[in-house]
């Protein structure tokens, strides 16, 4: 069930009335959230629900394990850890490693016919597997006691607003939240509302007109000069950047309204200033998943310099192959992680906010989104060779009323951003922190927003990760 979908409206209004109509009934309510979860997931395709309920039994039984059998936690640990990632990489990486093989005896001079098993994807394996990796581990590092409520549990794994895309929220964090009474609160009402509403506006009116503006440049760079490459390189930084907020907007603000906190996932990224503030801002809950259970486990920078920039290597270059199975993506994370150990070798990450800096990280971070959006390598060195080698000719801009339009409400979204941060204000808190007609004048403009530019057409990019 897609957010930016009427079903989802109707959906969640149905979720939020029933919900509240148990207030102080918290098992009531827990069931019935839980019971909603499935049904969100279930609406996509239904037979891989099975994998959430294996994957929750697993983590659940072996969570239990390591407490009450202290000489065999390892075992346990190792148990769900191999379970989540056989899931994943199965689903995931299956066809990407058949096919790489092929195409290596293929390169060699040997005729391998193509594999003729193709496993589909399902939607959110991704987060949920990491979301329930973390809940084992931290068990077993000391750091988090299991819950013996298996509904709580099942709750936290299958959570319908971050369930699909994010973010990957941590057991120490949700389970509480789950296990203790939620009471209505009108400013986090307000300011779920209000982030609910910028995240559609920054789906929906944002990334799909940006979408629908650059994406026959992206899908067929060879037939468009210069200007319009360059052109379509910068709007897909704007495009994957409102896609993927705006979804996490939507959830977070959505989990608000029904009593819920999440941990804030984007912090403007395109204010940094270095490619290590990037990161701290650019989807926090995977950023930081991957340096607590990869970068520290690996050793962080515990062991001298060099092995710290491997470390940092590694460990971006398996978040870039966990994004997709495709080596444009291996090397899209190969690139920042390189790009971050020569900042820690030469001390570049800057502590103070230079629009200069601001300005080269941008350009920096768009040129490498290059691998991450062109659909083949060859793609990605085409658009790259008309990008460096020009030469710089009239832009395709496509539909006039579209292209106006777009770069009318991106700047309206930008100076959003820019206010938020210039006023050191999270989108988070903006609901309670404006007053009450400034914050209904601004609800009145998104609203009338989503109204003219209103479509279910289009999936968030990140769902197929």
């Amino acid at each position: 069930m897609l957010f930016n979908s009427f079903v989802f409206v109707l959906f969640f209004i149905t979720v939020f009335i029933v919900y509240w109509s148990f207030y102080k009934h918290i098992k009531i309510q827990n069931i019935f959230l839980l019971t909603a979860s499935y049904f969100f997931y279930g609406w996509w395709d239904w037979r891989f629900l099975s994998l959430i309920a294996f994957s929750t039994l697993v983590d659940y039984s072996m969570g239990l394990a390591m407490t009450r059998k202290k000489n065999g936690r390892k075992i346990y640990l190792l148990i769900s850890i191999i379970v989540n990632l056989g899931l994943l990489g199965f689903f995931k990486y299956f066809n990407f490693f058949i096919d790489s093989w092929i195409g290596l005896w293929n390169s060699f001079g040997y005729n391998i016919g193509e594999s003729t098993l193709k496993i589909i994807l399902p939607v959110g394996i991704s987060f949920y597997t990491f979301q329930t990796m973390s809940y084992t581990i931290d068990i077993y590092r000391g750091k988090l006691s299991p819950t013996k409520n298996l509904v709580d549990f099942a709750l936290y794994v299958s959570f319908f607003p971050q369930l699909v895309a994010g973010p990957i929220e941590r057991a120490s964090h949700l389970l509480p939240q789950i296990q203790k009474n939620r009471n209505w609160d009108h400013t986090l009402f307000k300011e779920g509302l209000l982030q609910m509403l910028v995240g559609f506006f920054r789906k929906v009116v944002i990334a799909d007109s940006i979408g629908s503006l650059i994406d026959g440049t992206w899908n067929n760079p060879e037939l468009h000069n210069a200007s319009t490459i360059a052109f379509a390189v910068a709007l897909y930084s704007f495009q994957i950047y409102f896609d993927f907020s705006g979804y996490s907007d939507i959830a977070i603000g959505t989990a608000k309204l029904i009593g819920f906190e999440f941990k804030q996932n984007f912090n403007l990224p395109y204010f940094s200033t270095s490619i290590t503030e990037f990161w701290r801002r650019w989807h926090i809950s995977l950023s930081s998943w991957l340096k607590d259970y990869l970068y520290i486990p690996l050793g962080g920078n515990r062991k001298g310099r060099t092995k710290q920039y491997r470390n940092l290597f590694i460990t971006m270059l398996l978040g870039g192959l966990w994004h997709g199975s495709s080596w444009n993506f291996v090397l899209w994370g190969g690139i920042h992680g390189m790009l971050l150990g020569i900042e820690k070798k030469f001390k570049l990450a800057a502590d103070r906010y230079s629009v200069f800096k601001n300005i080269f990280i941008f350009l920096l971070v768009s040129i490498i989104w290059v691998f991450f959006r062109a659909q083949t390598a060859q793609d990605a060195a085409e658009i790259l060779r008309k990008l460096f080698s020009g030469p710089y000719l009239k832009l395709y801009m496509g539909n006039i009323t579209i292209f106006i339009n777009t770069l009318l409400m991106l700047t309206v979204a930008l100076l959003i951003d820019a206010f938020l941060f210039f006023k050191n204000v999270s989108l988070e808190s903006l609901g309670s922190k404006i007053g009450g007609a400034s914050y209904k004048i601004l609800f009145t403009f998104i609203f009338m927003c989503l109204l003219l530019f209103y479509s279910d057409a289009n999936n968030f990019i990140y769902f197929q990760f």
